[in-house]
């Protein structure tokens, strides 16, 4: 069960009785009394909605830090509807990609911390924000990690390499290990080889840092809630100099194996949704490229009877 405690605080002398608080408050948490606002509800979001809105700065949400970052100054300013310059903001989604090739160079604990910080100013289902980021700031640590999900998958190709197994799950509708077999065992086995024969690093790409973000218990959403953070992250990578790659293999394999998980002191009931290996990119692009056309779908309202026709 996520917190709902109470921590809002109004300042009644500074309070005018807008009711602006009131009226965005999610929870009816404030209500107005005496002409002025007042804390009667017994639950709160925690959302800061009322202490963004207060046009005289009256209210504020105890259980809220402030937004602080090492490596950029961030302006408090509410920016408005359409202020922002969509273009540009357009060209950092569409010029991130996903980095294969990382400089060998340690990447500072501050932007770090800072990329964890950006990650947390993504929305939650009801304001839970129970996503977790665990940080390997050094290669050693990534490496440790890797050689976990390398063991991970080199037990799980043994297993697919037997036909008897494979085709016997598959008579019982259990199709997974034969679609594994199917689909990735032959790369993995190249990855592995690369891995112990030659030192080459396909699964993290050689980088020097990696963060995890996972979700605590008690999350109404939450792998959508760490999957917009891990989208915050890579963006605000992008935007600080950093390169990113997300590595689903990492992550399939701590959600089938809980002892990974373990070893890097992650708590068995917080599950990771998202692996993000981060370092300084040791390539430059020149230009946008295009997607796939969107397979975009409108619902308009039929007229009463036509389901009929």
């Amino acid at each position: 069960m996520v917190p709902r405690a109470v921590t809002t605080v109004v300042d009644r002398e500074r309070c005018t009785g807008c009711g602006e608080c009131v009226r965005v408050c999610p929870s009816g948490t404030l209500t107005l009394q005496g002409g002025k606002a007042a804390v009667t509800g017994a639950h709160s979001l925690g959302c800061g909605h009322c202490a963004a809105v207060c046009p005289v700065d009256a209210v504020r949400v105890e259980a809220l830090d402030p937004l602080r970052f090492h490596s950029f100054a961030l302006r408090p300013e509410w920016l408005a509807y359409g202020a922002g310059d969509v273009g540009e903001l357009v060209r950092l989604m569409a010029s991130r990609r996903s980095c294969r090739c990382f400089a060998p160079r340690a990447v500072e604990r501050a932007l770090l911390e800072d990329l964890v910080g950006i990650g947390t100013t993504a929305p939650s289902g009801t304001n839970s924000q129970r996503w977790s980021f665990t940080v390997l700031p050094t290669r050693a640590a990534v490496l440790q990690l890797a050689d976990a999900v390398g063991a991970f998958f080199k037990r799980l190709n043994r297993m697919a390499e037997n036909p008897l197994l494979r085709n016997g799950l598959r008579l019982i509708g259990r199709c997974e290990l034969a679609d594994y077999y199917r689909d990735y065992h032959r790369s993995v086995a190249e990855g592995l080889a690369d891995w112990e024969q030659r030192g080459r690093d396909r699964l993290f790409h050689e980088a020097p840092a990696a963060i995890l973000i996972g979700s605590a218990p008690g999350a109404s959403c939450p792998a959508e809630d760490a999957l917009l953070a891990a989208q915050n992250l890579l963006l605000a990578a992008h935007a600080l100099g950093l390169g990113t790659c997300l590595i689903g293999f990492a992550v399939s394999a701590m959600q089938k194996d809980p002892r990974i998980k373990e070893r890097l002191g992650i708590p068995r009931a917080e599950r990771v949704h998202a692996v993000v290996a981060v370092g300084y990119p040791a390539v430059a692009y020149r230009r946008l490229t295009g997607r796939r056309k969107p397979a975009a779908r409108f619902v308009e309202p039929q007229p009463p009877g036509a389901e009929r026709r």
